[in-house]
């Protein structure tokens, strides 16, 4: 499987752009060239405009005087951060959710899936603006919120898997020797979920990134002074004709690394589903 990624150069190309953007994380302080705080006194133009991209500000300033590189390597940082740990608890609360109702099923089962239903008839940029409007914005509360809104597919999607597979008959003669509920999930189930874990993980992380950066710039996400990608573009949104490097180069980052995890989920899908190779 590891050759067959390797050998794909589309995969390469998002396992590459996945790599520079946790190296720009991991070592911020080290490849900022400037704080992502502090304003520069010939960082506006005489009218009071950001300066364009020059040898000294390499990206430009924004509306501040802040060095606009230095704000997105720091901003990678935060969006990252958010993007793992919400889609990390997201797939971990579905896969728990979704295998207690494929398992158990009965009344169970039913109530699971049927509140699984009433979360996914909610539009998710809905429910996230509302539950973000209800807590005090922050990196772990915005972490949190996406995490809520985007746990419904992987429980579906491990529900259905699950179901199918209690009915398989290596489960039942697992149950035919006396074997029990936890040692039929944790040695039998959860293994061959893994697989739809690890996809799920890595699409979801586009998804998870996304969903910041709208919150971040409709501004009930993450907030200023800490830098997001999200929010430099709701912070300079203002200047998008007359300094369009200002969202620009930030609306760049999060296409990317957005466009990255979906080539490298769905060249995992292929290489661990080999029905759903060679389909789009």
């Amino acid at each position: 499987m590891l050759r067959r990624l390797l050998r794909d150069p589309v995969t390469l190309f998002g396992l590459a752009v996945i790599l520079a953007t946790v190296l720009a994380a991991l070592l911020a302080p080290q490849l900022a060239p400037y704080s992502p705080d502090e304003q520069f006194f010939d960082g506006l133009s005489l009218e009071g405009a950001p300066l364009p991209p020059s040898e000294r500000f390499w990206l430009g300033t924004d509306l501040l005087g802040r060095d606009l590189l230095s704000r997105l390597i720091w901003g990678s940082r935060t969006s990252l951060l958010i993007g793992v740990v919400a889609n990390g608890f997201a797939v971990l609360l579905g896969t728990l959710l979704g295998v207690a109702a494929g398992y158990a099923r009965g009344w169970l089962g039913a109530v699971i899936m049927r509140f699984t239903d009433l979360m996914m008839a909610f539009p998710a940029l809905l429910l996230a603006i509302a539950l973000a409007a209800i807590f005090r914005p922050s990196l772990w509360i915005v972490a949190l919120v996406i995490a809520m809104v985007n746990w419904v597919q992987i429980a579906r999607i491990v529900y259905t898997e699950t179901s199918s597979l209690v009915e398989r008959e290596f489960i039942e003669a697992s149950r035919a020797i006396g074997a029990g509920p936890l040692r039929i999930l944790l040695s039998h189930v959860l293994p061959h979920l893994v697989p739809t874990m690890l996809v799920w993980g890595t699409l979801g992380i586009a998804t998870t990134v996304l969903l910041e950066a709208t919150l971040s710039f409709l501004g009930v996400g993450v907030r200023p002074p800490t830098p997001s990608w999200g929010n430099i573009i709701f912070e300079n949104q203002t200047w998008l004709t007359t300094a369009p490097w200002l969202v620009v180069f930030p609306g760049a980052a999060i296409l990317l690394l957005a466009l990255a995890f979906n080539l490298v989920g769905d060249a995992l899908r292929d290489a661990l589903d080999p029905t759903q190779r060679g389909r789009d």
